[in-house]
């Protein structure tokens, strides 16, 4: 999501200034607006996108939703939230398979968009989904584009059609077409073809692009756009649109650099749903797209949801029971620790997860500066351990310590950094299982935070108060056999004696005499 970084850093920043008004003017909203309208036309959005964009959130601001608001602040980020929502394209898209197989997928976009990359991450969420697919290599132009998919196919693990070497070699329609009956001979339920692209839209393109779908008939036309080209994206895509149509877009390379904000008006301006994105280099760095929540992360309202499904297809519910259970009863282990951060490797990019947290924009230093390769180097230190020292972290001596390290490549300082990180973590963890609060090093202890584990000290019988002058009448009291009276509720002098109202006492001349000679007179 670094595409939108800067977009999202401004229209964040402009919403925060409002949030201080109780009440909204005109002059306000106009200023918002006209804030927003200048963060859209840096970041490249199509201007009249941004021209019917603004003048919607205007028009809603100005509205009695917002006036009759009891936070009208609230409610503005909450009208900029859904028109970012429909510029995005509304609601999800999903693919639509053919009713009967296999249903043909094919790619469109310019050379360079991440087109043959894009094939093997789509046929690796398929078969995740539970498809067979197969992958054909229509894009004889590019050199070793076929090479190219057959290693992608290969580490997706999904098997690749590719009669014809390519590197101009070969008739790209006859691949498609016979890529459709290989799926059909084979039983494969989904067909993605690649295509050849060109640096610019050119005629050739066109042509070759438009006689591939007349020859397989697809049932979804996907247009590869790459979120980094800008203002182009947009003549880009009437272009294809025009030449070839296409029934979704996809958006790569979303984890870049660049401004993107042109990747916001696909979908306006073509009228044609955004289906999913490319988030980084690695296979599994894809995911369907959901406009209500790329909306939220534009916003720095955060994106929980696809942060839990991320998570429940990366975790196994009976292992986390299991280490759930470890915790509780002090049998966590530095093998467990390990089985953990692989699990979270599997979820994707510590830094992408770490982004779809509400306000992570505020951290957006301490973000830039995390290391993933610290996963990596705390991997390599465990594995270099034996089983015996991993089940008993005690076992750890001096001399273990340094041949960990030599064999891990790191030093004697890491190797106990790590060990001091891994038992303090087992320590908070049992505290937490156990239904304690932990206490985080250096920090205090949490108020309140014993969750009634702590006995209550009873207090003995018949104890001294603290107070000489209650102590002094408590004695008195004593000694004349009189019973304690009654907790002093309401009109009490706040000494323990009574205040001569509600029906309480007075106090007795012994207990006036002790207090006297308290004072000292």
């Amino acid at each position: 999501m670094a595409t939108f970084g800067s977009l999202s850093d401004r229209l964040a920043q402009t919403l925060t200034n409002l949030r201080g008004k109780g009440k909204l003017s005109p002059a306000d909203v106009d200023g918002t607006v006209r804030e927003i309208r200048r963060a859209l036309l840096d970041a490249d959005v199509s201007l009249d996108v941004v021209k019917a964009f603004t003048g919607a959130i205007r028009e809603r601001a100005l509205g009695d939703e917002v006036n009759k608001a009891l936070n009208p602040a609230q409610q503005v980020v909450q009208i900029v939230n859904e028109e970012l929502v429909q510029i995005l394209g509304g609601q999800q898209r999903r693919l639509e398979f053919a009713k009967r197989p296999p249903t043909v997928i094919m790619l469109a976009g310019l050379q360079g968009a991440g087109k043959t990359t894009l094939a093997g991450k789509l046929a690796k969420w398929l078969k995740k989904e539970g498809h067979t697919p197969v992958l054909v290599a229509s894009d004889l132009q590019r050199p070793n584009a076929v090479t190219q998919l057959q290693v992608v196919g290969e580490q997706a693990g999904v098997p690749v059609f590719a009669p014809e070497p390519g590197n101009g070699v070969g008739d790209p329609v006859k691949v498609a077409k016979n890529g459709v009956k290989f799926a059909q001979d084979k039983l494969y339920d989904t067909v993605i073809v690649d295509t050849a692209g060109r640096l610019g839209v050119d005629a050739d393109l066109m042509k070759q692009a438009s006689n591939i779908r007349k020859a397989v008939d697809p049932d979804e036309v996907l247009f590869v756009i790459d979120a980094m080209i800008g203002q182009d994206a947009v003549a880009t895509a009437k272009a294809f649109q025009e030449g070839v149509d296409f029934t979704g877009v996809v958006l790569t390379k979303l984890d870049g650099d660049a401004r993107g904000g042109a990747a916001l008006s696909v979908a306006s301006v073509t009228g044609r749903p955004i289906m999913f994105a490319s988030t980084g280099e690695g296979l599994d760095d894809f995911e369907p797209f959901h406009p209500d929540r790329m909306a939220s992360r534009i916003l720095d309202l955060g994106d929980i949801l696809t942060l839990i499904e991320q998570a429940q297809g990366a975790f196994d519910e009976k292992e986390a029971m299991e280490i759930a259970e470890k915790f509780a009863t002090d049998s966590f282990t530095l093998d467990d620790f390990l089985k953990q951060m692989q699990q979270l490797r599997k979820m994707g990019s510590i830094k992408g997860m770490l982004g779809m947290l509400p306000g992570a924009k505020g951290m957006r230093e301490q973000l830039d500066n995390f290391d993933e390769g610290e996963i990596v180097r705390t991997e390599a230190i465990i594995q270099s351990m034996t089983k015996a020292e991993r089940a008993n972290s005690k076992l750890l001596n001096g001399s273990r310590r340094v041949r960990i390290a030599r064999g891990s490549g790191m030093t004697v300082t890491d190797v106990n950094q790590l060990v001091n990180r891994f038992e303090q973590a087992a320590k908070m963890m049992k505290t937490v299982a156990k239904g304690g609060v932990p206490q985080v090093p250096g920090m205090g202890p949490i108020p309140g935070g014993s969750f009634g584990n702590r006995k209550q000290v009873a207090k003995k019988k018949g104890s001294k108060a603290g107070n000489p002058a209650k102590r002094a009448a408590e004695n008195a009291r004593i000694a004349s056999g009189e019973k304690a009276p009654a907790a002093n509720v309401g009109g009490g002098s706040g000494f323990g004696l009574g205040g001569g109202k509600g029906g309480k006492a007075a106090p007795t001349e012994e207990e006036l005499a002790s207090l006297q000679k308290f004072l000292g007179r």
